[in-house]
This record gives C-alpha cells, structure tokens and sequence, in this order.
C-alpha cells in the first residue's frame, strides 16, 4: 500500500511539473509576442531565452542567434550557437556564423561559413564576401577566383554598402568587385603592379563616382609609387 501511495504521489508530482512548465511556456510564448508587437529587442531576446530553456529547440536557438547578431552582438550570437562548420546547420545559423565570424575578425572561420552559404545559394553577394576574406588571409589565387564570378554574375542593380565614412554609402556591386580586383592586382607585385592597380580603380571611379575608398587607396598607391621613384631617384652610393 505505501508503495502504490509513493508512486501516485511522484506521479502527481510530475504531472504538476508539467503543467507548471506548459503555463510558463504558454506565459512566455505571449511575453515573446508582446515584446515584439512592442519593438522591444531586449524583451524579445529575454522573451527567447527563456522560452529556449523550458522547451529547448535548434530553431529556436538560431532565432535567438539571429537576433543578436541583428543588434550587433556578434559575441553572443556565437556563444549562442557556436562556430563549427556543420553541413547539417539550418540556412539561418550559417549565415548568423558567418557574419558574426566576420565581424569578431576571424576570416578564416568566416570563410568556411560563407563557403556553405555560398554552396547553398550561389550569388555575387556572398562571392565579394569570400573574395574579401581571402585577401585579408592573403589567399590570391582564391580571391581571384571569387572576384571573376561576381564580376561576370553582378546585374546593375546591385549594391554594396560602406562604412568608412560617418554617412554610409552604396556602389554598385561590379564597381566593388573591381575595387577588390585591384587590390589582389597590386599585392600580387606590390612595387611593379601600382599603375595597374590605379587603372583599375579608376575604371571603378567611372562606374561610382562616390566611391570614397576607391579615391583614398588610389592616393596611398600613388604616394607609395612617388616613393618609389624619389628612392630611385637617388643617387647610389
């Protein structure tokens, strides 16, 4: 008899659990969606996380991801939902890597996920990214190859955005490219390929006129080349 007592017992006690855990889903659930009728990034985060914890779940964690990265919290996205390279990732979480790996400097990290990006929906977009993370870990040939098909595959209207300046500003995605083909152009020769670079930057300027970067590295390479000619310029001892 003290048995049977002691088992309904722990039964009932699950049974309350449950239906605890099932109100405080369902209270959180409506939380989730008043933060964000409200716009409230903080409550919809807090509203996710909780939810994430009573009833765990992959996309529910990409959701959460998604949303820090959104505001900006690269760090906490991937603490999130972490930084391996998994084929098995929804297309959510491989962008979320791969964004957030870029932003926290990790280019090579970052490669990896914009490759998968990439596999799974191909587009010039996603190539100027690749192509700009292979120049920054000074993979030429890659870079090249990654610049060729967003030069043939970019369509007019097509943009990139640029953050140098305190006003953002946009050029069209092929002028981009083109800036990035210099680049690759003058660090495969930094001494002999300067006039090169230049010319295609100045095709870029043809295409975005109000492509201040293109403007402040051809000045750079200009300065290196005037250097380079007052070094030659000297007389040899």
């Amino acid at each position: 008899m003290k048995k049977v007592v002691g088992l309904v017992l722990v039964m009932s006690s699950f049974m309350m659990s449950g239906q605890a855990n099932s109100e405080l889903i369902e209270h959180y659930e409506a939380y989730y969606l008043q933060m964000k009728s409200q716009g409230d990034v903080q409550g919809i985060i807090n509203g996710m996380t909780h939810l994430n914890i009573l009833a765990p779940s992959q996309a529910r964690k990409d959701t959460l991801a998604y949303i820090y990265m959104s505001e900006g919290k690269y760090v906490q996205a991937l603490n999130t939902i972490g930084i391996e390279n998994n084929t098995t990732d929804s297309d959510i979480a491989v962008e979320v890597k791969a964004i957030s790996l870029k932003a926290v400097k990790q280019p090579k990290l970052a490669l990896e996920q914009f490759e998968e990006v990439f596999k799974r929906a191909p587009n010039p977009s996603v190539a100027y990214e690749m192509a700009e993370l292979s120049l920054q870990i000074k993979n030429l040939e890659e870079a090249d190859k990654h610049i060729a098909y967003g030069l043939a595959n970019s369509k007019d209207d097509m943009k990139h955005a640029f953050y140098e300046t305190q006003q953002p500003y946009e050029v069209p995605l092929r002028a981009a490219f083109m800036y990035l083909n210099a680049l690759s152009t003058y660090n495969k020769d930094t001494k002999a390929n300067i006039d090169a670079s230049v010319d295609i930057l100045d095709a870029a300027l043809k295409i975005a006129p109000n492509f201040n970067l293109i403007q402040i590295t051809k000045n750079e390479l200009l300065r290196q080349k005037q250097v380079l000619q007052s070094q030659a310029d000297q007389p040899k001892q």
